[in-house]
């Protein structure tokens, strides 16, 4: 064996050992890949879809780890694309919301992530020059070869997606709506022709998902029992995704809070936001944005809650755009109350939600007037300023606390 092929066998083994180093870290790392390309996308819709963001955390997750394994098993080979279900999943999720992968610039953001916290582990395998010069080269082709076929590969699952759709009717409707929720100028009578669906009077818009595509029937089941709450006898219902149904109730009542409690305790896997009443075309679409905006903040907060109503957190989520700022508004705001015994945290919300009549919270929380005093006075000691001074805030950072611990009102 001469010195060439020597030094070859040399770099597979290094090639290996480093994978084997990165593959105990990959699970970071792939979530370090995930935000930079979600901050890089140019199709905001792609990073504010919950749904869509963590199929993308998945897809970078299960793409690292392939080339690891890959490479641990026959360094420095070409790597072909890992088409995982959740692949095609979230191809077909973008082709029903009429995006693609043409945003280079995310997926070069991911790579140099990649391609950083390779380099580290290069450097930590070995210090000699000629043989980190040639790991550096190899490897480098390796995964930019792969982040070029992976590319390639789920554009072509995309264009795959866009054909099946096409021979359907659901894809018509879908680009009908997304033409409604973009104000698009489309005359009302062309619309509802083909939704199958009038466009008058009031519209409550509910949008319901789940964890994978084997819930789709659970996803079905809730919308039924959302459109019955609601007193409706038809609803307009679309596939938005894999994993989520878009719905549009005609009316003007929306299912109370403990009836969505109801339905999501009931119905496994299912998560519900809802948004208010609204008339005509326009409350069509701004109600959809409503519960859009509550679906993204569930996801932004990492929040357990699985129903949720627009209007309770409308404020929540105006002030959650900046989660250091929100966190910080909580701790100001709360002082050690946010980390008290929770009796004392709904104490507070009843006796605000009362109007500050200690008897009606007494009686709402089956406790004795006194115990209710005792309660508010801890309560003072706890907070920077005395409730009286800032009701307002201290409800909100409280709601704000409830809703990221998914916690259920009291």
């Amino acid at each position: 064996m001469d010195a060439e092929d020597k030094q070859s066998q040399r770099t597979r083994e290094l090639f290996r050992a480093a994978a084997a180093k990165m593959q105990v870290h990959q699970a970071e790392i792939a979530h370090e890949m995930w935000a930079a390309g979600q901050r890089s996308l140019r199709e905001r819709a792609l990073a504010q879809d919950p749904v869509l963001s963590e199929m993308d955390h998945v897809y970078c997750a299960s793409t690292l780890a392939h080339w690891l394994i890959a490479n641990i098993d026959d360094p420095g080979c070409r790597v072909e694309p890992t088409m995982i279900p959740d692949t095609r999943h979230y191809a077909r999720d973008l082709a029903l919301r009429g995006m693609d992968t043409n945003d280079v610039e995310a997926w070069r953001a991911s790579q140099r992530v990649n391609w950083s916290a390779w380099l580290r582990f290069c450097f930590d395998t070995t210090d000699d020059k000629e043989e980190l010069r040639e790991l550096v080269e190899i490897s480098g082709d390796s995964l930019v070869a792969y982040v070029d076929d992976s590319m390639a590969a789920v554009a072509a699952y995309i264009d795959e997606a866009r054909a099946e759709l096409a021979e359907g009717p659901e894809s018509e409707r879908l680009a009908t709506v997304q033409l409604l929720l973009r104000g698009a100028p489309i005359a009302r009578p062309r619309a509802e022709a083909q939704l199958g669906y009038a466009l008058t009077g009031h519209h409550v818009a509910a949008i319901l998902w789940g964890d994978s595509p084997d819930q789709l029937a659970f996803l079905e089941d809730a919308a039924e029992r959302v459109m019955r709450a609601a007193g409706a006898a038809r609803r307009l219902t679309l596939a938005a995704g894999t994993t989520t149904l878009w719905m549009w109730i005609p009316g003007s009542s929306a299912p109370s809070r403990a009836e969505l409690d109801q339905i999501v305790a009931e119905v496994p896997h299912v998560r519900i936001a809802l948004g208010r009443p609204a008339p005509d075309v326009h409350g069509f679409r701004r109600s959809h944005l409503d519960a859009d905006a509550a679906q993204a903040l569930l996801t932004r907060l990492r929040s357990g809650c699985r129903a949720v109503h627009f209007e309770d957190v409308q404020l929540i989520s105006l002030l959650t755009n900046d989660l250091a700022e929100a966190r910080q508004f909580v701790a100001d705001t709360l002082g050690g109350l946010a980390t008290a015994d929770r009796v004392l945290r709904d104490t507070v919300r009843v006796f605000i939600a009362e109007q500050f009549n200690t008897s009606k919270a007494a009686d709402r929380l089956f406790a004795h007037r006194n115990t209710i005093d005792r309660r508010l006075i801890r309560v003072d000691e706890l907070l920077p300023r005395p409730l009286a001074q800032n009701p307002a805030a201290v409800d909100t950072a409280l709601a704000l606390v409830e809703l990221q611990s998914g916690e259920q009102p009291a």
